[in-house]
């Protein structure tokens, strides 16, 4: 039983590929979301609490870590707009499973591969060209694997991941905002 379909993506639900992890989103404001927008940057459902705060006229909780940010330039079509995150981290429960920064997504660490996290081979996909994330790259760019495992290590430290055994210092409660 397969319920759905995911079209071109790898995975399905409950998995960091992005099959797994990609949901459309419908938005209307007449007037101030344009009818017909459809727009292609990354956001995640931590971003609405800032932008309908900030649409608000009031901010966001400033006591506490919130990892979405304001996503009103591209809900609103605001020419130019790009995703306001530089990295964007695929966890699946305490583990760090695969990073992404603009078209690049680095799988650091699958379980399913019987591999430890430090035995495991960076996978690369370029998923503007790759979408399907059926062609590892990671042997010609290896400059972005690095600059990729970088960014995995600063999620390492803020968030931690069981995968390395790693408890990061501003990890957040489940389930509280």
């Amino acid at each position: 039983y397969r319920p759905g379909s995911n079209g071109p993506l790898r995975g399905d639900k409950n998995t960091t590929w992005e099959g797994g992890m990609r949901v459309p989103a419908i938005m209307r404001w007449p007037g101030r979301i344009p009818a017909g927008l459809v727009q292609g940057e990354l956001a995640t459902a931590m971003d609405i609490l800032p932008t309908v705060a900030k649409l608000a006229g009031t901010e966001a909780p400033q006591d506490r870590i919130l990892d979405g940010k304001d996503i009103w330039p591209l809900m609103s079509g605001q020419k130019g707009a790009k995703t306001p995150h530089d990295a964007f981290y695929y966890y699946r429960d305490e583990h760090l499973q695969a990073v992404r920064s603009g078209a690049w997504k680095l799988h650091v660490y699958r379980p399913d591969w019987g591999q430890s996290a430090t035995q495991h081979k960076p996978l690369l996909f370029n998923l503007d060209s790759d979408v399907g994330e059926k062609n590892d790259v990671a042997a010609n760019y290896q400059d972005v694997v690095k600059r990729l495992q970088a960014l995995a290590e600063r999620a390492r430290e803020d968030l931690g991941d069981a995968a390395t055994g790693r408890r990061g210092r501003n990890l957040r409660p489940v389930g509280t905002l």
